[in-house]
């Protein structure tokens, strides 16, 4: 009586052989369904790049509101007007004891972490999907100061305003 082989009657050399070339077939099936994926990846890796390229080295940025003075003409203060009560300081007039203050309040990981705050992004949309709406933001200080440009230019159009102010992805 001849002896049974293992794998169905092949000999070792011939289930190797087979094993081979199911592995390369579905390698090659592997790549084929991932290289899509890794396609989409890069071009949203370069379109990306080319879109922090476009950001202008200098923001343009609109004159702050201020109050402003009324005078008479003997150049005595009839009222101020104002929408926004602020005056402008210049940075180098402000303590760097204040600076690093205020940029601890708001962030103490700011210079960790740079423009973006991955971990807090990451922790907004986790609070935010368990609440199941808008329970928490992830704005950097870079995000806030762009925004607040933007609250700035608008004026007093409430639709500019809005869209400035609204809290979608889209708008970070």
């Amino acid at each position: 009586m001849p002896k049974k082989r293992s794998g169905g009657g092949l000999s070792p050399s011939q289930q190797a052989a087979k094993f081979l070339g199911v592995s390369v077939l579905a390698g090659a099936v592997l790549a084929g369904i991932a290289l899509p994926a890794a396609g989409a990846l890069g071009l949203a890796a370069k379109g990306s790049v080319q879109g922090f390229d476009d950001i202008p080295a200098n923001l343009k940025r609109p004159p702050l509101s201020q109050r402003t003075t009324i005078l008479d003409d003997q150049g005595q203060q009839l009222a101020q007007v104002y929408s926004r009560d602020r005056t402008v300081v210049e940075l180098k007039d402000i303590s760097p004891y204040m600076q690093k203050a205020i940029v601890a309040i708001e962030d103490s990981r700011f210079y960790q972490h740079g423009a973006i705050d991955l971990k807090g992004v990451l922790r907004a949309l986790n609070k935010n999907a368990q609440s199941g709406g808008v329970a928490q933001g992830a704005s950097t200080l870079t995000q806030q100061y762009v925004k607040n440009v933007f609250v700035e230019e608008a004026g007093d159009d409430p639709t500019k305003v809005a869209e400035a102010t609204q809290q979608t992805l889209g708008r970070k």
